[in-house]
C-alpha cells in the first residue's frame, strides 16, 4: 500500500460546502489534506466508488420540481479529481444512500423522503442508464413524528453479491431484495423481510468479514441489532439488542453509522447528541457484541465515518462542526486513540476510499 490514499468526501452544501472533496491521507500518520473539490452537484451527502476505483457515484440528496433527487456519475482522474460524467433521476424524493454491486454493472439508490429504492445502470464508460426499476415502499410505525410513512435509509449489497438489504427507518423493517443481473430488477421476497422493534429506527447495516453475521444500527432507539445471516437463503435471524450509549445516559440522541473492523473483532458505530464512536468487541463464536467505551469525536453532529483500507484509522465527520479527525485503532483492544489529525471541510457527511 502507497504511503498516500486517496479518499472522496460527500458533503451538505446547505450547510456551506462546494460539493464533493478529495483528500490525501498519510497511512503512516492518517493525516490528512485537501486536494480538489468537485462542484455542479447539491448535497452530493452519501457516495460510492466502483470495485475498479475507476468512477464514483454521487446522489443529490434533494428534489426537483418533479419531487426526484438524482445520482451524479464521474470519472476519477489519477490525481483523484474528479470529471463529471452524468447524472439520472432516482424517481424519489433525497436519496441519501447508495450501493454498487461487485460485477460493476447497477447503482442500488435509496429515496429517503420518497421512501423508495431506484436501480440504474452503470454503461461501459461509467455513465449512468435511466432507471431499470424503481419500487415505492409503503407503510409506517409507532413514531409519529419520524415515522409516519416509508423512510428509506440505506441500500447494504451482501457478500455473494446476490442480495440488497435496505433499511427502512419509517417502516421499522428491513426489505430483502434478490438482485437480477439479467433482469435489471429487484425481487422482494415478503418471507425475508424483518420486522424491528416498534420505534427503533433501522439506519445503516453492515456484514461480519465472515459474512454469518450482520449489524443493523437503529437511528431512533440508538441500539444496535445482531443478526444472523444465511447467504443462501438471504434469511436474518434476530439475536441481539444492544444500546450505542453508556448507561444512564439521557441527554437526546440519533446514530448515524455503522462498521465492523476487517479483523472482524471489533464494531463501531457513531453518536450524534452524545457526539461520540461507540466501541463493540463482537464474540468469535456467536458475532454478538459487548460494549467497550465510548470515544468522543470532538465535535458537533457525527454522522457518518470511516475505516481506512489498512484498518489502522478511523475517519469521524462532525458536519456541524465543518471538521474530520483521524483516530488510530488499537489493534488488540479496538480502543480508538485521537492522532492529532485534523481537516476543516463543510458540512462532511461521507468519506470514501478510493480502492
Amino acid at each position: 500500500m502507497g504511503e498516500k490514499l486517496t479518499l472522496f468526501v460527500g458533503t451538505y452544501t446547505r450547510l456551506g460546502s462546494l460539493g464533493i472533496y478529495t483528500c490525501r491521507m498519510d497511512a503512516k500518520t492518517g493525516a490528512l489534506e485537501q486536494v480538489a473539490v468537485m462542484g455542479g452537484v447539491e448535497n452530493p451527502s452519501f457516495l460510492a466508488v466502483d470495485p475498479a476505483g475507476d468512477h464514483l457515484y454521487a446522489v443529490a440528496e434533494t428534489a426537483n420540481s418533479k419531487g426526484e433527487g438524482a445520482v451524479h456519475a464521474y470519472s476519477i482522474d489519477g490525481d483523484g479529481s474528479l470529471t463529471f460524467l452524468n447524472q439520472r433521476s432516482t424517481g424519489g424524493a433525497d436519496p441519501c444512500h447508495l450501493a454498487v454491486d461487485a460485477t460493476d454493472s447497477y447503482v442500488i439508490v435509496a429515496n429517503y423522503v420518497g421512501g423508495s429504492v431506484g436501480m440504474l445502470p452503470i454503461r461501459p464508460a461509467g455513465h449512468l442508464g435511466e432507471r431499470c426499476h424503481f419500487i415505492q415502499h409503503e407503510g409506517s410505525s409507532v413514531n409519529v413524528r419520524r415515522q409516519g410513512e416509508a423512510h428509506a435509509h440505506s441500500v447494504t449489497i451482501d457478500p455473494t453479491n446476490s442480495w440488497a438489504y435496505v433499511c427502512d427507518l419509517g417502516m421499522d423493517r428491513i426489505v430483502v431484495y434478490r438482485i437480477d443481473r439479467e433482469g435489471g430488477c429487484l425481487e422482494a421476497d415478503d418471507a425475508l423481510t424483518v420486522r424491528a422493534e416498534p420505534g427503533q429506527g433501522p439506519r445503516h447495516f453492515d456484514f461480519h468479514p465472515s459474512g454469518e453475521y450482520c449489524y443493523v444500527l437503529n437511528e431512533i432507539g440508538s441500539t444496535v441489532a445482531v443478526y444472523d445471516h444465511d447467504g443462501r437463503s438471504g434469511r436474518l435471524s434476530g439475536k441481539q439488542l444492544i444500546s450505542t450509549l453508556p448507561e444512564g445516559w439521557e441527554g437526546v440522541n440519533g446514530t448515524a453509522d455503522i462498521h465492523v473492523s476487517l479483523d472482524g473483532r471489533f464494531l463501531y458505530a457513531s453518536n450524534r447528541g452524545h457526539d461520540s464512536i461507540a466501541m463493540f468487541a463482537i464474540d468469535p463464536r456467536t458475532g454478538e457484541l459487548a460494549s467497550i467505551d465510548h470515544e468522543p469525536t470532538r465535535g458537533k453532529n457525527p454522522r457518518n465515518f470511516a475505516l481506512s483500507p489498512d484498518g489502522r484509522f478511523l475517519l469521524a465527520e462532525n458536519s456541524n462542526s465543518a471538521s474530520i479527525l483521524t483516530f488510530a485503532i488499537d489493534a488488540e483492544t479496538g480502543q480508538l486513540e485521537f492522532t492529532g489529525n485534523e481537516i476543516e471541510i463543510p458540512g462532511p457527511v461521507c468519506i470514501k476510499f478510493k480502492p
